[in-house]
């Protein structure tokens, strides 16, 4: 295989296998995606005794920015496809441009076709996570709020919601992926180079950011509160660690 296909395949293969690796990574390690979730089963259940507009509003606020993403892949999906009736036009301004690089239409007709699969499959994976998002609102409208909702209830109408965030970050993912594809116009080396950055960005985000120091702190919390509800104590809650000057809050207890 030439450098040119590995590099062109190379973000696609990054996206993929970032899908797979991270769900058994967060095995060992809570990610913040997963450490969201226990905050989306505290949602549910508070939604279920209160009687609010308040979830209605947060579902349509979660709903919209997953339409707008869709409706953006739909966008650039057309953008490709017109720019496969002008792959000569193409070839032309990236020589203009200077880039000392030889680009033949065979290389950008793939390469193309590498960008149009990402962004399809960040298309169905916008719209699945809309459809489950969708699902979750009439699963929480559903709720018998006067005679009571049991666990087994409440668990599965968080999976729902749970389901929806992932296949949105599956989205965002293919988007943040795809900016390695652009990098290809300039170098071979370089998509390679974005997809390994681009790698430890999200790792850092999901396992070692302050966002994932500071979910996990109220997550701890949270389940504190809770259990001294359940034993009846007066068990005292934790306040969350001061912020440090340049922002970062101190490692929480382990989950």
């Amino acid at each position: 295989m030439s450098t040119t296909l590995i590099s062109t395949l190379f973000p696609l293969l990054c996206y993929l296998a970032y899908n797979i690796i991270v769900p058994q990574v967060e095995k060992l390690r809570p990610s913040l995606s997963v450490i969201m979730n226990l905050q989306r089963r505290r949602w549910v259940a508070n939604a279920a005794v209160r009687h609010s507009p308040f979830d209605a509003i947060l579902s349509g606020n979660i709903m919209g920015s997953v339409s707008f993403l869709a409706s953006t892949a739909v966008l650039l999906i057309l953008s490709i496809f017109a720019a496969f009736g002008q792959v000569p036009a193409l070839i032309a301004a990236l020589n203009a441009l200077s880039l000392h690089r030889v680009y033949s239409p065979l290389d950008v007709q793939l390469h193309l076709l590498v960008m149009l699969t990402m962004f399809v499959m960040a298309f169905f994976a916008f719209t699945l996570s809309l459809r489950q998002f969708n699902h979750f609102c009439i699963m929480l409208g559903a709720i018998d709020q006067d005679n009571g909702t049991t666990e087994a209830e409440l668990d599965a109408i968080t999976r729902m919601n749970a389901l929806g965030a992932a296949n949105f970050n599956s989205g965002i993912r293919a988007y943040y992926f795809s900016v390695a594809t652009v990098a290809w116009f300039v170098s071979d080396w370089l998509p390679i180079a974005t997809c390994l950055l681009t790698v430890l960005i999200l790792a850092h985000r999901e396992f070692f950011s302050s966002a994932h120091r500071t979910a996990a702190s109220a997550a701890v919390i949270a389940a504190r509160r809770q259990q001294g509800k359940a034993t009846g104590a007066a068990t005292p809650v934790e306040a969350p660690a001061r912020l440090r000057p340049d922002g970062d809050a101190g490692t929480p207890p382990a989950l």
